[in-house]
């Protein structure tokens, strides 16, 4: 037995493919059933230089990649993170087709009582996600279907990270370095059932974004077994212990109950410290399961299964690498990086936008709102300016102010931070980030030699960062502590030879690294503070982010506008500092690396259905703006119900809710954040349970029929009915394959919950029997928890 790594990507004329090292097997006895596509392949997505082949309407392309497969057939197969089995997206030649563009075709497959399907796809738009509907058929001549959600190709800042990672893309005449993406989807199909074909969504539309499918598998039912065994760089319960992630299916007729299932690795040099447990899987679901292991080796690994104390199920796993290894700043070693157990748990943070940009304070109204941090650049690019930013910038300043005359009216004067970190905690957040430096570059940090540009120099002449954090350890230990840091400074000189534009046109976001020129005068205005430095990557950028990291021992690097950048090297020395302190700390996909990238951050949006990935979708409390916008009224800020019910919608769909408050320049808090924030609290708190360390439901993430309107959440003692609309006549009817039997009881979270409420399933449609006056108690969202019987 010898320890290795496992790469899953090789690099090929200059194109690297960066798949998350997962070190996932399969053994002879394949369950995946990859379908040859070819026939079906419509277009060419995949080329060897810019111009040879049309992934969409621009002439544009993903790069030619090399999978590592030890097939040398002309169909190599390539196994996802999850532990499917396909045929690997490729280039097949030239003028050849290598992807199906989803047109309503009916796909035959070969008949088989399949517990799930899953694919590779993208869609072939930018900044817009193509959704279509996918019709199974039995041969019962009944149907199921499922939503597929697919994501951009690529996207500047890799705010969605993929199965499949490639370095670059290609566009008709030049090689862009942004990633380029294919993402996988998985959904399971009706237990029981024999499927025979499968047809396609219709998207068609260039306009709308098209959806490509590359690869498609089916999963092979054989009652309760084991889809995959993926070791973690997470440490396990006990000290030196690994966790290694384990998917179960049922792809059986019964429920798993009672005792439920125990899950145990075995192999020569490991050891289970911790089994994995699974108390309740009803047929066509599926869990993912943590098990503690000691040792560090390559070879086989078998995962056994247990049931009232008899072995049920076996699955032997082929070169798994099991060991807790340092980081470096390699791809295949960063790509092992993940969101931790607290922040996947924590699903709820407070996101804080305050600078300088506090003192104009504008954004305009809803529905020419803009974000009101963006203040300065707004107001220097009219092409860009829909929300009047420069109109408002003459007639409040006149034409002779600059941007940097905030700043002493930045004062802070009122900045309270034990209010704040009690406020976060009274709303029932886990964490918080605050915004260290936005793009005007203003650190609210002590940014050492780097620059002045700081809130120790100017302003409130304090350290704001600090002073919070330090409130937080005395009145908050609990809360998590997290930084938002942007990369580049939208007018720092030395940012200049890295300047870019996000597109190649007039209103296009842009930070050029050019000194800023008063839109009236055009005069230029000052930089206040700048330090001259040979560069700024190495003499700016990564010694702030080495500050927050170490001396104000951030848990959560949340950065932002990343292009150039010295990610690799910091997140490896940060990891590893880390792990020697026994934290656990975590980075956004908005640093510039697609290897550093443990969750993804989709911005003012949420998923409509439950992402494998683990997400975190941030908006403000202002319908569009993070900083404090005087122009919104009072009511148009989110309200309790709306927090509410977003947050309980993005919870069970694996994600998070950071949501933004913004302080004015004195350093209070609106008083209707405040008040949406506490109440929300309240129901927060007496519902936690069905909020904090539940996972999402693999069946389905919402149901919207007969006037219902739920989402599910779930541990491994009990599942939960989120109702965002109030039950009416006395019943609540959920029409979803519910894991609910016989000796379950049902009760009302936050209400009393030693009161049973009588339920009944017909044809899979579970009522629940609620009186009126009881319903009446609870406001914003109903709970309704299903505790499994012994």
């Amino acid at each position: 037995m010898v320890c290795a790594k496992n790469v899953l990507g090789l690099a090929l004329a200059g194109s690297r493919v960066l798949n998350r090292v997962y070190g996932s097997s399969l053994n002879a006895e394949q369950p995946s059933v990859p379908l040859d596509l070819t026939s079906y392949f419509n277009n060419q997505g995949f080329g060897t230089y810019p111009g040879e082949s049309s992934f969409g309407a621009l002439n544009e392309s993903y790069p030619s990649p090399s999978l590592n497969t030890n097939s040398n057939t002309a169909s190599p197969l390539y196994t996802s993170s999850t532990g499917i089995q396909y045929h690997a997206p490729r280039y097949l030649g030239p003028s050849t087709p290598d992807n199906v563009i989803c047109a309503n075709q009916t796909i035959s497959v070969p008949p088989g009582p399949y517990f799930a399907i899953s694919l590779l796809h993208s869609c072939d738009l930018r900044k817009k996600t193509a959704l279509g509907t996918l019709t199974f058929h039995y041969t019962d001549n009944t149907t199921s279907t499922a939503e597929l959600r697919s994501e951009p190709w690529w996207a500047f800042l890799t705010i969605n990270r993929g199965e499949i990672v490639y370095d670059s893309y290609f566009g008709p005449n030049y090689t862009n370095h942004n990633t380029s993406h294919i993402f996988e989807y998985e959904t399971a199909l009706a237990p029981g059932k024999v499927l025979n074909a499968i047809t396609l969504p219709s998207t068609t539309n260039t306009t709308e974004g098209r959806i490509h499918v590359f690869s498609m598998s089916l999963w092979r039912g054989r009652g309760v077994d084991v889809q995959s065994v993926r070791p973690t760089q997470k440490s396990g319960a006990a000290n030196g212990t690994q966790v290694v992630e384990v998917v179960v299916n049922n792809a059986g007729a019964e429920c798993v109950h009672g005792a439920g299932i125990e899950i145990e690795l075995t192999g020569k040099g490991v050891q289970t410290v911790e089994v994995g447990r699974i108390k309740r899987l009803c047929p066509g679901d599926q869990k993912r399961v943590d098990v503690s292991v000691s040792g560090s080796c390559t070879g086989d690994i078998k995962a056994v299964l247990t049931q009232a104390g008899q072995h049920t199920h076996s699955r032997t796993f082929a070169n798994l690498t099991l060991g807790l290894t340092s980081w470096n700043s390699t791809s295949s070693n960063l790509a092992r990086h993940e969101s931790p157990a607290w922040f996947d748990a924590a699903k709820f943070g407070i996101f804080i936008h305050w600078g300088p940009y506090s003192v104009p304070s504008w954004g305009n109204s809803t529905p020419y709102e803009s974000y009101a941090e963006w203040f300065w650049w707004y107001g220097t690019h009219s092409a860009a300016d829909k929300s009047g930013f420069r109109d408002y910038r003459l007639r409040t300043f006149g034409p002779d102010w600059n941007y940097d005359d905030t700043f002493p009216d930045f004062t802070a004067a009122r900045y309270n931070p034990q209010e704040w970190v009690d406020l976060i905690a009274d709303a029932g957040a886990k964490y918080f980030v605050i915004t260290t430096k936005h793009h005007d570059g203003f650190a609210l940090f002590d940014a050492g030699k780097t620059t002045n540009r700081t809130a120790l120099h100017y302003g409130p002449q304090r350290d704001i960062v600090k002073d919070l954090f330090d409130a937080a350890k005395e009145f908050q230990p609990e809360l998590k502590r997290g930084t938002y840091f942007s990369l580049p400074e939208w007018f720092n000189p030395s940012w200049g030879k890295y300047g870019f534009s996000q597109y190649n046109r007039p209103d296009s976001t842009t930070h050029p690294g050019i000194i800023a020129r008063n839109p009236f005068t055009n005069l230029t205005e000052p930089y206040t503070g700048h330090i001259e430095v040979e560069d700024f990557i190495q003499d700016v950028m990564v010694p702030q982010m080495d500050i927050l990291a170490y001396e104000y021992d951030s848990d959560v690097m949340w950065c932002d506008a990343g292009a150039s950048n010295g990610t690799a090297d910091f997140a490896a020395r940060w990891f590893e500092h880390a792990r020697s302190q026994g934290r656990d700390v975590t980075i956004n996909s908005r640093c510039g690396t697609a290897e550093a990238n443990d969750f993804d951050t989709p911005e003012y949006a949420t998923f409509a259905t439950a992402q494998r990935r683990k997400w975190e979708s941030n908006r403000g409390m202002d319908p569009f703006s993070y900083g404090f916008n005087r122009a919104t009224p009072d009511s148009e800020y989110m309200n309790a119900t709306t927090l509410i019910t977003t947050l309980v919608d993005m919870v069970s769909k694996n994600g998070n809710l950071l949501l933004n408050i913004g302080p004015k320049a004195d350093g209070t808090i609106p008083q209707v954040e405040i008040d949406n924030l506490r109440e929300a609290g309240k129901w927060i708190k007496s519902n936690e349970e069905a909020i904090f360390n539940t996972t999402y439901w693999f069946r389905k993430a919402e149901d919207r029929t007969d006037g219902s309107n739920v989402r599910f959440t779930q541990t491994n003692e009990a599942f939960y009915i989120l109702s965002l609309e109030r039950p009416m006549d006395g019943r609540l009817v959920v029409e979803a394959p519910i894991p609910i039997l016989k000796g379950d009881t049902v009760s009302l979270v936050g209400h009393n919950a030693s009161e049973s409420l009588k339920w009944e399933v017909q044809e899979e449609v579970l009522t629940i029997q609620v009186d009126e006056s009881v319903v009446g108690e609870v406001n914003h969202c109903w709970v309704f928890k299903i505790l499994y019987s012994a």
